[in-house]
């Protein structure tokens, strides 16, 4: 899916970070599940981006490598807790935490996860090069991001006895689940490169849209993808009844009887193989698959605009690059 030199090398530091967090031995029922999640992979888009936007900003993204696996933690913490909530079996094709241990285990070791991020951001403390000010502004906005992160889980969960959200409540949903923490990745990263307030803005704003394209992106994907590289169940989604943006907008543009249709199935206590083959198939009678791409490209493309406002860099060059080649994944 991605293959540029600079992910490659900035993947390799992220997972010598992670492989190195002085993580106990024991108690082993709180440690083993966090070492299995992290050993579990991953992109690790996050952390990526608050490596690429240090660079992107001047600075030294080695600087930046004790944030960026903060902010990996606090994502897989949230999945630990979203696999609970979803009653999902799998992650990144094996067996999730909660399913492999319980959901008590994964509660807890996903807390273990939070309090272990916050530990590497304290390399922004007294033997920071930065000023208390701005190692205020780092955690400032690492808290906001988990807090938006779960007021969009929230909202994720509230819409599920919704069948009509809307497609303006569902980006309200997304712009906190998923793109609040990207947005964040952006932001700390230049804080750690000292970027101006302006630069940081457009951080911000070019998170958020790449993150609403990937999130997009995955409800197009938990149809389209082939599930043992995609990590998930095909169609996981329908049969956990998700309000993704596939189904709200078929529910916009659908006529009277398929929207009784898609909303009796997505209220029914179990979805059957014919269901989902149903749903599809009404996701494709009213051109949803296409829809729901031509969005994808557009917050994309949005994000690398933004981009391009930088001053030119390897890292600007990379980054556009890279972004490219995640607007195109299959999986």
């Amino acid at each position: 899916m991605i293959s540029t030199d600079i992910y490659k090398e900035i993947f390799g530091i992220i997972e010598k970070e992670l492989a190195q967090l002085p993580l106990p031995d024991q108690p082993h029922s709180l440690y083993d599940p966090v070492r299995y999640t992290l050993e579990l992979g991953g992109k690790r888009i996050r952390p990526y981006f608050t490596l690429m936007a240090c660079g992107l900003c001047g600075g030294e993204i080695e600087e930046a490598a004790p944030a960026a696996t903060a902010i990996e933690l606090l994502h897989n913490f949230t999945l630990l807790h979203d696999d609970i909530m979803d009653a999902a079996p799998t992650r990144r094709g094996k067996e999730s935490v909660y399913k492999k241990w319980d959901s008590s285990i994964a509660i807890l070791s996903g807390d273990a996860m939070y309090a272990w991020a916050f530990e590497r951001l304290q390399y922004y403390g007294e033997n920071s090069r930065f000023s208390k000010k701005q190692y205020a502004s780092i955690i400032d906005i690492f808290i906001e991001s988990a807090k938006l992160v779960c007021e969009g889980q929230a909202y994720d969960l509230d819409f599920e006895g919704k069948p009509k959200m809307g497609l303006d409540r569902y980006l309200k949903m997304i712009k906190g689940k998923t793109a609040a923490l990207i947005a964040g990745s952006f932001k700390i990263g230049g804080k750690v490169a000292e970027a101006g307030e302006q630069e940081i803005k457009v951080l911000g704003e070019t998170g958020e849209q790449i993150g609403i394209g990937f999130q997009i992106q995955d409800d197009l994907l938990d149809i389209s993808a082939d599930p043992e590289q995609f990590g998930k169940e095909k169609a996981g989604d329908i049969l956990e009844r998700k309000k993704t943006y596939l189904f709200t907008l078929a529910l916009q543009k659908s006529n009277e009887e398929q929207k009784r249709e898609l909303t009796g199935i997505f209220e029914q206590e179990k979805i059957t193989e014919a269901d989902v083959e149903r749903v599809t198939e009404i996701y494709k009678q009213q051109n949803i698959f296409a829809t729901a791409r031509e969005a994808v490209n557009y917050y994309y493309d949005q994000g690398i605009e933004n981009i391009k406002t930088f001053s030119d860099s390897t890292y600007k060059a990379e980054l556009i690059k890279f972004l490219i080649s995640l607007k195109n994944r299959e999986y």
